[in-house]
């Protein structure tokens, strides 16, 4: 399975546009091949900052993902209503079996 994880601060006259936007490239990514979830949320710590968890079936399927038009024009998107650059992190993880 793959993991990503990021985060995007966006500015408090950006927070409603860039929460819109990324509600619907969640709902547009969820219907993809080989998307197992993919979430976004609001920190409650700084309500001003977008979390992203994504977990894909492949390698393959994530590159497929951000291959689709409409993944990166929501990247570029959401890149215009940061505060800051948004970060992403990609890790290639397994389950474990939790001892009795």
């Amino acid at each position: 399975m793959i993991l990503v994880t990021g985060s995007v601060q966006t500015r408090a006259e950006t927070l409603a546009q860039a929460l819109a936007i990324s509600i619907e490239h969640v709902q547009r990514s969820r219907r993809e091949s080989g998307c197992l979830s993919h979430d976004v949320s609001q920190d409650a710590q700084d309500p001003l900052r977008l979390l992203f968890v994504e977990r894909w079936a492949s390698q393959e399927a994530l590159l497929a993902h951000f291959a689709v038009p409409e993944s990166r024009a929501f990247a570029k998107a959401l890149g215009g209503l940061a505060a800051a650059r948004p970060t992403i992190e990609i890790y290639k993880a397994e389950g474990l079996e939790l001892l009795p």
